[in-house]
């Protein structure tokens, strides 16, 4: 086998409008909007650096089924690119970029292969001086909604493909192997990709598009499965080797950590090799804060400050965008729960990160009006040059869930109306299924009607323990002065 190289990404999600930014300051609002084409020019910039012979796109290249004009042009741009470089792109279409979605009538590049939705292709890699080095199986979505299992029709067509060839080897005379460019390739020699937008073992995180199950994936005969669709970073299995990159930028503090994609390099002897390489331009972030033991408004901001410092080493150069949760015991709690003091804090220290756009304000106005592009140079650099004087570190909110200065051990000894209900909820809190019946009892006949039906339906556990838990500090706060109503 010859050894070859190629990068695996996903989850594009180009022109992602980062919904509920609308507030912000117009330079680092511009910067977000622009972070997907930014981690895409990255990723551009990556494989031409890295000599890759082809790039995969494992779907969702769009965030829109109805995609923008401005995400096709720049993507189009993007892989001209990478074409003009030797590097041909293998793509299928997911979810968000369903091949019935409105799309313009734009030429692509002839090393640009899109898989169709209505078949199963198999592509064959062919490298320069090496011949053919793989083949990759592919299937679009012909809709967003697919519940099919497409794993084992890529299996199925993997299966077809090796009787094929082997009945072509037998009629040329040379069992178990044909010509290929100016060399012999043995059936063996092929490294054979699954390039596929799904949901292995129903993640919860994610709709269950195309639904299937890693024994599914690890009987297929496949030496990679290059999947898309989840957009936590996740190798599930080594040999044959089952990776799922994550999106390439992440769009809110539910998607945290360095996003970016795999370089691969398959050995001659057939081994995989994984390395991971962030392109994010904006990282975020969520970070919890203990105020135990702080004092005073003076030793808050310090605390917060020296936060913010630490978010921004954890960003690694990029800019930032991060949630902090303050936990602990204090008797700043009541400041943080009365009057505008946070407010203020907050609007203080995000007037202060604003500032660090820096020369980013010169240029954001023309961008947000369209006449500004980020392939300002083959691979972006002048808008990463901008980017990266921007690392700015934004404070998407801050949660409060400290509680007040008090002896919690004590009032769960105490007998009061407030040490009954701290001893029923700590027993909900450690009883799970004590506590699902609890809500069954309690909150479902609450939302029975209206659209707080669907929004209940989508609380986790997780999510309602921290409803008990916020009650229980709120119980805390009214009633712990008052002794807790002794019996």
């Amino acid at each position: 086998m010859k050894a070859f190289r190629f990068l695996h990404a996903a989850d594009l999600h180009l022109d992602s409008p980062f919904a509920g930014m609308a507030s912000l300051p117009l330079g680092i609002r511009t910067i977000l909007r622009q972070s997907t084409f930014i981690a895409l020019a990255n990723l551009v910039s990556l494989a031409i650096r890295s000599e890759v012979d082809f790039v995969l796109i494992s779907g969702d290249v769009y965030d829109l089924t109805d995609r923008s004009l401005r995400a096709q042009i720049r993507f189009q741009k993007a892989l001209q690119t990478l074409t003009a470089s030797g590097i041909a792109v293998y793509i299928v279409h997911g979810n968000h970029d369903p091949e019935d979605g409105r799309a313009a009538k734009l030429h692509w590049p002839e090393r640009v292969h899109f898989f169709s939705a209505a078949e199963v292709e198999c592509m064959p890699i062919i490298v320069q001086d090496k011949g053919i080095v793989a083949q990759v199986y592919g299937m679009s979505y012909a809709t967003s909604a697919i519940t099919e299992n497409l794993a084992l029709r890529l299996a199925e067509k993997l299966e077809d493909q090796k009787k094929l060839q082997s009945h072509v080897f037998w009629e040329n005379g040379q069992a178990g192997s044909t010509e290929s460019g100016n060399r012999t390739v043995s059936a063996e020699e092929i490294y054979r990709i699954g390039l596929l937008h799904a949901n292995v073992d129903g993640d919860q995180a994610h709709a269950n598009y195309a639904p299937c199950s890693k024994r599914d994936l690890l009987q297929s005969g496949m030496d990679y499965w290059a999947l898309g669709h989840v957009h936590t970073r996740a190798v599930l299995h080594t040999e044959p080797a089952i990776v799922y990159p994550g999106n390439i930028q992440g769009r809110s503090v539910r998607e945290t950590g360095a996003k970016g994609c795999y370089a691969v390099e398959v050995t001659e002897y057939g081994e995989t090799k994984l390395i991971f390489h962030p392109l994010d331009a904006v990282r975020w972030q969520q970070r919890t804060v203990s105020i135990q033991g702080i004092q005073s408004e003076q030793e808050l901001k310090e605390l917060l400050e020296r936060e913010l410092e630490l978010t921004r080493e954890a960003a690694e150069d990029r800019a930032a965008v991060v949630r902090i949760t303050l936990t602990g015991r204090s008797i700043m709690h009541s400041v943080l729960q009365k009057g505008t003091y946070l407010a203020e804090l907050l609007a203080e220290l995000r007037e202060e990160e604003a500032k660090r756009v820096g020369t980013a304000a010169s240029w954001d106005a023309s961008l947000e009006a369209g006449g500004h592009s980020a392939w300002d140079t083959v691979t972006g650099q002048s808008l990463l040059l901008e980017a990266e004087q921007a690392d700015f570190v934004w404070i998407e909110s801050v949660q409060v869930q400290s509680g007040s200065e008090v002896d919690q051990t004590a009032l769960l000894e105490q007998k009061s109306f407030l040490g009954d209900l701290m001893r029923i909820s700590e027993s909900l809190l450690a009883d799970e299924e004590a506590f699902r019946l609890f809500c069954a009892e309690t909150l479902d006949p609450m939302f029975a009607q209206g659209k707080a039906v669907k929004y209940l339906s989508t609380l986790s556990i997780e999510d309602r323990q921290e409803w008990l838990k916020a009650a229980q500090e709120l119980a805390i706060d009214f009633l712990a002065a008052d002794a807790g109503w002794d019996e």
